[in-house]
């Protein structure tokens, strides 16, 4: 893995680059410039179908440059830290994939080109689903797609090892599944953020990361990306994984839904758009525009519901298995939609506060990361040992111990709205909680035997 600021240093040349060359007076085709935490199989899809799109709408041919920094999290810190060094524009046209929270961020720092679709597109896509947007009011950004966010598990291997079924974000918090869980590092991704801050928000602060810190005892690994974690259940490597649904429903389509199961829990449901944007500054803003254009028509938005067979679906092999922002694209399709219609699903989802999650997202992911992540052994070894205590009244000591918290919910949001962005002030932060995760760790270990 290439060093963070060599990485960005190299992207930068890069984009420089792409910016400063001169270029002939007739240009042989017209280029875009998107960052994207998609996966191949999304890159690849609507590249090459918005290639075919464009040269239709327009005579022209289009190339596209996708930068992938490996998550929604790192994407947007590059995004962000780019535009402090030149704030005019970073030379990317387009932000595309991730939740509602960083874009809300970027539009509020006015990092975001505001483009109105057309009346007839934006009669197709409702305003919010379940009480959270699926588009921006002022047009600076567009969900793309929609996501839930669950647990996937693999059946055939529960039942072999006779392990507890499991139908809530609670149930992962048993006992008998250490190293049974996979999850990943919120810090590196931006849809392991979501299922995290889905879970405080569901179960409030307190009770939420009471719920976080038992389930983090029973993860095999934190990985820094959540598309491993499916890949890891089907091998065996864990039973459950945290994972977002569409990576669930591929592995369903190549296996079937009686080895690979996928659920949303209901004591914390949340469909969420995955959006688009074009960024301020953009280079090639009349193609950008018409990317929004296509990612929003018929055309795209059966790339996400059709099998992979379908003449008007994917040509990935598995598909692409997500959600559309259309609901009217589901009953024209019928039974060749692959993907359950999320605005009919039986759901009672929280009322998701986005603008909660985006102001606190840094501060929540660097708590996981300094309580959770970093001291996981000393985590783990005190959960063992609380769990094979055999005295209640010990085993509840211990257990109050390691679900202390550093700081309130209030403390929280205040300190991200204000001294989280200077770096001495979260540095000392850190390691202020590092230790003292380390303490109570140790103690409830104590507290147990």
């Amino acid at each position: 893995m290439f060093p963070a600021k060599s990485l960005i240093c190299s992207l930068t040349i890069i984009l420089c680059c792409a910016i400063a060359c001169p270029q002939s007076s007739i240009a042989l085709e017209d280029k875009l410039i998107i960052i994207s935490p998609h996966p191949e199989s999304i890159e690849k899809e609507f590249g090459r179908t918005f290639k075919e799109w464009y040269l239709r709408k327009t005579g022209r041919s289009v190339s596209l440059d996708w930068i992938d920094l490996g998550g929604s999290s790192s994407d947007f810190r590059f995004i962000e830290s780019e535009f402090q060094r030149v704030p005019q524009g970073i030379g990317v046209d387009l932000f595309f994939g991730g939740g509602t929270d960083n874009y809300l961020k970027l539009a509020e720092q006015g990092l975001l080109f505001p483009y109105r679709l057309s009346d007839a597109q934006l009669a197709r896509v409702p305003k919010e689903i379940f009480g959270i947007p699926v588009y921006d009011s002022e047009y600076r950004w567009y969900g793309a797609a929609l996501s839930s966010f669950g647990i996937m598990y693999n059946e055939e291997l529960r039942q072999i090892l006779q392990l507890p079924e499991v139908t809530t974000w609670n149930d992962l918090t048993h006992p008998d599944l250490v190293g049974r869980v996979g999850a990943a590092d919120p810090r590196e991704s931006g849809s392991a953020h979501m299922m995290y801050e889905i879970i405080l928000q569901g179960y409030g602060w307190e009770k939420g990361f009471e719920l976080i810190t038992k389930l983090g005892a029973n993860v095999r690994g934190f990985s820094a990306g959540s598309n491993a974690i499916p890949k890891d259940v089907v091998f065996g490597q864990v039973i459950y994984g945290m994972a977002i649904d569409f990576y669930a429903y591929g592995q369903i389509a190549v296996l079937g839904d009686d080895i690979i199961k996928y659920l949303v829990p209901p004591d914390a449901a949340v469909v969420s758009p995955d959006s688009i944007a074009i960024l301020k500054g953009a280079p090639n803003v009349e193609v950008a525009q018409a990317f929004l254009e296509f990612v929003l028509s018929d055309t795209a938005q059966k790339l996400w519901v059709l099998r992979d067979d379908d003449p008007e679906g994917p040509k990935w092999r598995g598909g692409l298995n997500r959600a559309s922002v259309i609901p009217d694209l589901y009953d024209a399709l019928g039974e060749r939609c692959v993907v359950i219609n999320p605005f009919k699903r039986k759901l009672t989802p929280i009322r998701y506060d986005a603008a909660k999650g985006g102001e606190r997202w840094a501060l929540v992911n660097d708590l996981i990361g300094a309580l959770i992540i970093d001291p996981h052994k000393d985590l783990v070894t005190a959960w063992k040992a609380i769990s094979k205590c055999k005295d209640e009244q010990k085993r509840q000591a211990a257990i109050d111990r390691l679900i202390e918290m550093p700081i309130t919910a209030d403390e929280g949001l205040r300190i991200a709205q204000s001294e989280w962005r200077k770096p001495d002030y979260r540095n000392q932060k850190l390691t202020e909680w590092n230790g003292f995760a380390r303490r109570k760790y140790a103690e409830a270990l104590k507290l147990a035997k």
